[in-house]
């Protein structure tokens, strides 16, 4: 079971969030909380659901219109989306770098330029000494 899994019915979902039922039944109407519904065609409210009837309740007192909740709502499952997409990301190319045969590692040439070298090569280091003396004129 997790935070999504359909557990409660209006009642006992209306009374978690400190709702009516009837109240319930509009945000569903309104799409703010869309319950899980069984064969029977009764709503069925997961713990996820409970916690976005709070938020809405918390926003509704801030002064909030349904319309703003609705917005709001929409962006924080989007915000959820990206976040779980970049989780999904880090993890394919952190996989990607560990499995790569002959990975490439880059450094800095002594004109500046980039110098492409295989992974656990080093830099040939000149330790060469240049003096430099003003031309003189004259």
């Amino acid at each position: 079971m997790d935070e999504t899994s359909p557990l409660f019915v209006i009642s006992i979902a209306a009374e978690l969030a400190g709702m009516h039922p009837q109240t319930l039944r509009q945000y569903d109407r309104l799409g703010l909380v869309s319950p899980t519904r069984t064969a029977g065609k009764s709503r069925r409210y997961s713990m996820r659901d409970v916690a976005q009837l709070r938020e809405i309740a918390q926003l509704s007192s801030e002064g909030v219109s349904l319309e703003g909740i609705r917005r709001v709502l929409d962006l924080e499952d989007e915000v959820t989306m990206l976040r779980d997409r970049v989780r999904e990301l880090e993890g394919m190319l952190a996989d990607e770098l560990l499995n790569r045969p002959g990975r490439r590692v880059f450094a800095a040439g002594s004109a500046g330029d980039i110098v492409s070298l295989r992974a656990g090569t080093r830099v040939r280091r000149e330790n060469a000494v240049v003096v430099w003396r003003p031309l003189e004129r004259g």
